[in-house]
């Protein structure tokens, strides 16, 4: 695992907290839970080394109950905070899955898209990929192969001399 760096941070929803890095990067995509460790805290652990904020919409206190519904308060603030945090981030991570529709997913990759500020990560075998690429190609988004690309992505991203 990587040494943390002095100025990473990662904020979880909904703290709104100022951000100690150089750069942020939040990490919107799939968030049903696969077979596979979850992708966020994979990310998120090869990201320490590195002088920015990562902020993951992860909510330990979720409650199911909550409806998917304007009027039920947690959800609204979950949802607003994550439409103020993507609009504040430097970079807006998508990760699509395979075993996932992530239709919220999708719904992020359109507001954040005509911004070129998004990577992508859309492997093989995910439903609507062929859309995503389309999308990317039309407004200059970089498509990611795999987490390590990812990574290299990020570090591209980030300021001359910042390491």
């Amino acid at each position: 695992m990587p040494q943390t760096h002095p100025r990473n941070q990662v904020i979880l929803a909904p703290s709104r907290v100022d951000h100690d890095g150089i750069l942020s990067v939040f990490l919107a995509g799939t968030t049903t839970p696969t077979d596979d460790r979850d992708w966020r805290e994979v990310l998120t652990e090869s990201l320490t080394d590195l002088p920015l904020t990562v902020i993951n919409p992860y909510r330990p206190d979720w409650d199911s109950s909550w409806r998917e519904d304007i009027t039920c308060e947690p959800f609204r603030e979950q949802v607003e905070w994550e439409l103020d945090m993507q609009e504040k981030a430097h970079i807006v991570v998508l990760f699509f899955h395979s075993a996932t529709e992530a239709p919220i997913s999708l719904l992020e990759l359109g507001l954040c898209a005509r911004a070129r500020k998004a990577i992508v990560v859309c492997p093989e075998g995910y439903k609507k990929r062929g859309n995503i690429q389309i999308v990317c190609q039309r407004y200059g988004l970089e498509m990611a192969e795999n987490f390590d690309a990812l990574r290299e992505a990020i570090v591209k991203r980030l300021p001359t001399g910042s390491l």
